[in-house]
């Protein structure tokens, strides 16, 4: 799959942009694991103009988990397409922008996934960003807006007609948010449409090695995005790209060797923010580890209230103590 001149490969698996997750270090992470592309966390466009500090730092990117997307969202034409210009100034592989995020705060203001309901500005906002900047422009969003309105097979052509280079679609109106399943029928039917040209990337439910393959072998999509399954479980591509490979499901991780993996991602985050914001950052992916253990619910509570550094890594190695060789198969 290439969009513009950056070739990944075929079958990539990419990380999907996700707020208070996809920071530097974790893209690090996942990048070791195997993940073909990062994306950072989507980022305000109206905050970028006004150069927020805090915004401003999610534009960073390491030289060790190139390639990057940096993603940004707003409902303005002219804010969106300055934002884009302060964006190619970082230097990422491309930009992306986003029309799919459905929490309430962004959609309702009419921005993300607000957009199902206002395609016009939309194409507009797509169109004003492909000529402001030189790099690749790509889009991520939904179905539509509800059951009633999933334009998505039309809005995809519109969307490639004003220029953009690659469409990540999440099979997910904006009124579902994360419920039910996925429906990935009309992401085959975008793919499948003889008037769309560029790579077309499925999202939604890719939670283990064989729902990967099967996005591939059923819909015929060009690269799969993998979100929540990676919280917690950034692994998650190592083991996708070995069962590609081998046909092989690699056994899951021990808690030992997920202690010594969070160990790392804590001290990494703690590196990237400070003490308490980053073991605060961190309480989302601990939340998602260690599921089915017996008798593990007090030590989870130990652990996701634990507020300091020197009070968390005994409870880390109590848990590898206790559990180490469990095998824990966490979808």
């Amino acid at each position: 799959m290439k969009i513009g001149n950056l070739d990944l490969g075929e079958r990539p698996v990419l990380l999907a942009p996700m707020e208070d997750v996809t920071n530097p270090p974790f893209r690090v992470l996942c990048k070791r694991y195997g993940a073909d592309l990062m994306y950072t966390e989507f980022i305000s466009a109206d905050a970028l103009i006004r150069s927020v500090n805090r915004t401003m730092k999610k534009l960073t990117i390491l030289d060790e988990e190139r390639p990057v997307a940096i993603q940004i969202y707003g409902k303005d034409v002219d804010p969106m397409a300055e934002a884009a210009k302060i964006v190619e100034a970082a230097n990422p592989e491309f930009l992306d922008l986003n029309f799919g995020c459905p929490v309430r705060k962004v959609a309702t203001k009419g921005a993300g996934s607000g957009m199902m309901r206002n395609v016009p500005q939309m194409l507009k906002i797509t169109e004003a960003v492909v000529k402001a900047v030189n790099i690749p422009v790509t889009v991520k969003t939904r179905l539509g807006w509800d059951e009633d309105s999933k334009i998505i097979v039309e809005l995809a052509e519109q969307l490639q007609d004003v220029g953009i280079q690659g469409l990540t679609i999440h099979g997910r109106t904006r009124c579902q948010m994360y419920k039910g399943e996925a429906d990935w029928t009309l992401i085959g039917d975008v793919k499948n449409n003889q008037r769309m040209h560029i790579p077309i990337i499925g999202n939604g439910d890719i939670t283990n090695p064989v729902k990967a393959k099967e996005a591939f072998d059923k819909y015929g999509v060009d690269a799969i995005m993998i979100g929540r399954a990676s919280v917690g479980k950034p692994w998650i591509f190592r083991d996708i790209k070995h069962y590609f490979n081998t046909g092989e499901l690699l056994p899951p991780a021990t808690v030992s060797q997920q202690v010594e993996m969070l160990k790392e991602q804590i001290d990494a985050a703690i590196e990237w923010i400070d003490e308490k914001r980053g073991i605060l950052h961190m309480r989302r992916h601990m939340a998602g580890m260690f599921k089915g253990l017996v008798n593990f619910k007090q030590t989870r509570i130990d652990m996701l209230r634990a507020n300091h550094y020197a009070d968390l890594m005994p409870i880390l190695d109590r848990i590898s103590m206790e559990w180490g060789n469990l095998q824990i198969d966490d979808e």
